[in-house]
């Protein structure tokens, strides 16, 4: 029997080890795609104890304790820290052939070097040591990332923030990169007009213009689009159902836009129309800086209507939908196409019933211009896992090339979190060993291993321009 996250964890023959020891193991990470603070980067911070660190934001752990009929005082709840922690690791056996099992363990080593399993008899052991550590100037959150080789990673940040914490970064000269990453999704959500009105005000306001118009709004938003790329932004995300790729004419733009900004009520057909209009727009303005634009498709959110109103939004009530239209993505993709403004894009579902669906429409337009231009993006949120991973490296090569794969981000509010990279290249090697043990691929195991490389960083560095 081996041991329990050992050397080997997840690595099934003599040709998948080696794939990963020699050749991913020490590759640096380019994370693309998280929901980490800036304000910790920019100040250094220390975190007083593990908890803060660990469970703080973490929907994943929260919904895991819920589920297992802990009390909403130990999740987002006045319970102190100390008392979180324990509840957590009381949990966490529970957890068994769940990804936080592995995630949890691998976290304590790789950080931490504690090797114990997390249970409630060693709760406060382990609480004491790890934050002892964390209130260390040797664990602050640069030297964290520092620790995990992080050569760049790119926040998720409002259109109207006014990027000071990137600027410190900045001004410091802090040898990773951390670039502000454009996500404007709140201006594109007129279903809720007041909540919009008021994102249009803010945004109004940093921007100096008076929105009241759509013109009006989209000169805003270029403004900002402008001021992200100064500040050295590369990419934009959303966060979407679907891509909305509806006809409509700029008539109708202009009266649905009048009609939110007086605070009437709009059909879901006049919502559909607006959110099409603004994406399309929005598109446009990414390829003219040569951005990479980010589609994350189908989580349907907030389904607990009392928790939505007690909590709040990301405080884990989210789950995988089914609104994934591919007659919307096609018409989204070729309407900008068609005009040669399709800039480098990364699209990600979350119900893997549509793995095959994003995997061969990402091929349609691949134009030759730049390898894998149209990217199948990496297992997405309760597809993180060993399985999920798996399907999408699976589905993904034998409808594309995962050869040009950009790989694994982190997409995480933890700053440690950065072990899924390590979960992601040992499944990737793990696969392809095994293959070239059964025969199924060549045994030529530099080229394979020069593959690994790009899939874990060289891809990923190229496609965004980080030199």
């Amino acid at each position: 029997m081996k041991r329990f996250l050992d050397d080997n964890f997840l690595l099934y023959s003599k040709t998948s080890e080696k794939l990963y020891h020699e050749f991913a193991k020490d590759m640096p990470i380019i994370d693309y795609h998280n929901h980490l603070p800036p304000e910790q980067i920019a100040n250094d911070h220390c975190f007083e104890n593990i908890t803060q660190a660990w469970l703080y934001g973490d929907h994943y752990k929260w919904r895991a304790m819920r589920t297992n009929g802990v009390d909403e005082s130990y999740c987002t709840g006045n319970k102190t820290d100390a008392e979180k922690f324990e509840k957590w690791a009381a949990v966490v056996p529970y957890t068994l052939r769940n990804p936080l099992y592995h995630w949890t363990h691998l976290e304590l080593q790789r950080y931490f070097n504690v090797h114990e399993i997390l249970s409630a008899a060693n709760a406060r052991k382990v609480y004491d040591e790890c934050s002892a550590k964390l209130s260390s100037p040797e664990y602050s959150v640069r030297n964290l990332l520092r620790e995990m080789k992080v050569e760049m990673l790119c926040t998720t940040d409002d259109p109207a923030d006014d990027l000071i914490h990137h600027k410190k970064i900045q001004a410091d000269n802090f040898e990773i990169k951390v670039l502000p990453g454009f996500r404007p999704d709140k201006y594109m959500a007129v279903e809720n007009v007041q909540v919009f009105n008021n994102s249009l005000d803010k945004l109004g306001e940093v921007s100096n213009i008076a929105i009241d118009s759509f013109d009006g709004l989209l000169e805003a938003l270029q403004k900002r689009v402008d001021y992200f790329a100064k500040h050295g932004c590369i990419l934009s995300d959303h966060g979407l159902e679907q891509l909305y790729a509806e006809s409509y004419t700029q008539k109708e733009i202009e009266r649905i836009f009048l009609d939110a900004r007086m605070n009437k009520g709009l059909s879901s057909e006049a919502v559909i129309k607006f959110k099409s209009a603004m994406l399309f727009q929005l598109a446009k303005m990414y390829h003219a800086k040569g951005w990479v634009q980010q589609y994350h498709l189908g989580a349907l959110r907030n389904n607990n209507s009392r928790a939505l109103q007690q909590l709040g939004a990301d405080t884990g009530w989210d789950s995988i939908g089914n609104s994934i239209s591919a007659k919307s993505i096609s018409t989204f993709l070729d309407r900008l196409n068609s005009t040669n403004q399709l800039a480098k894009t990364i699209l990600y579902n979350l119900n893997p019933a549509d793995n095959a669906l994003i995997a061969t429409m990402a091929g349609n337009f691949n134009d030759g211009s730049v390898a894998g231009k149209v990217q199948w993006g990496s297992a997405w949120w309760f597809l993180d896992q060993k399985d999920g991973m798996t399907q999408q490296i699976n589905t993904l090569s034998n409808m594309g090339l995962l050869s040009r794969f950009v790989g694994m981000l982190t997409d995480s509010r933890s700053f440690l979190s950065y072990p899924r990279h390590e979960y992601f290249r040992r499944i990737l090697c793990n696969i392809l060993g095994e293959e070239i043990e059964n025969g199924e691929l060549s045994g030529d195991i530099e080229w394979t291993g020069k593959i690994v490389q790009d899939i874990c960083y060289y891809n990923a560095r190229e496609y965004f321009k980080i030199h």
